[in-house]
């Protein structure tokens, strides 16, 4: 016998296809993903993203992706969630190196602001809140030698990203700390990420514990894997062998 509710009561089937239609029509569709429920957005939404263009002139969704309301937590080994024990490194071939705890992280400039965020899995976030401290403000503070090039996000359980010099420098790239006015939840990378909007969501590394800069390229975690070494979405730089 099945209880009420039960995904086996073909009563209770049909109630939940009927609240399913009823939020597809409304604009909206909560599906199962992953053991979670997401919000999946309406095709009206999705064209309406995609007739939008940035001010670089590309869609504001790129190629490929599907919308979803929320941030959808994609793994990795978790850190010490405590911002008390949080310190965060700053290093490599600088003049200055140094560490941050995280009292000394809010005694910086604050920068909130809103993006869109991308995952290589195929779903999008728009408009998602961020707060924290700019990226380039850490950099000047170290003082970069000549002819650094690239940053290496150093994380958690020997966790890195690599990205781009001018990727981690732009205006927009941020150590993150809280999400949606609140502090980042330990799936999205409590206590403190880093935040690279414009490309693919897995060089944002989770659980940050440094930022390394360097003057020769050092392939990530999932880049040394079968990743792309950038991570454009628009030109949906995916996989190793896309990579000219």
């Amino acid at each position: 016998m099945t209880a009420p509710n039960d995904p086996a009561d073909p009563l209770a089937r049909a109630l939940a296809r009927r609240e399913l239609l009823r939020r597809a029509a409304a604009g909206t569709v909560v599906t199962a993903l992953g053991g979670g429920l997401w919000a999946l957005a309406g095709e009206g939404l999705i064209r309406s993203a995609r007739a939008e263009t940035r001010a670089d002139g590309r869609p504001r969704l790129p190629p490929g992706q599907r919308l979803i309301t929320s941030l959808k937590p994609m793994g990795g080994t978790p850190g010490d969630p405590s911002r008390r024990n949080w310190r965060l490194k700053v290093h490599g071939d600088v003049a200055k190196p140094f560490e941050l705890d995280f009292a000394e992280l809010l005694q910086l400039e604050q920068v909130e602001q809103r993006c869109d965020v991308h995952c290589v899995t195929g779903w999008s976030v728009l408009g998602a809140q961020w707060k924290g401290v700019r990226i380039k403000d850490l950099a000047d503070r170290a003082g970069l030698n000549k002819g650094v090039r690239h940053v290496i996000f150093e994380a958690a359980a020997g966790y890195t990203a690599n990205v781009r010099l001018e990727d981690a420098l732009a205006p927009t790239s941020l150590v993150a700390y809280e999400h949606d006015t609140r502090p980042l939840a330990r799936p999205n990378g409590a206590p403190v990420r880093s935040l690279v909007p414009d490309l693919y969501f897995w060089k944002s590394a989770k659980y940050l514990t440094g930022i390394r800069f360097a003057r020769r390229d050092q392939r990530g975690y999932w880049e040394e894997r079968g990743y792309h070494n950038h991570a454009d979405p628009w030109t949906e730089e995916r996989y190793s062998y896309q990579e000219g």
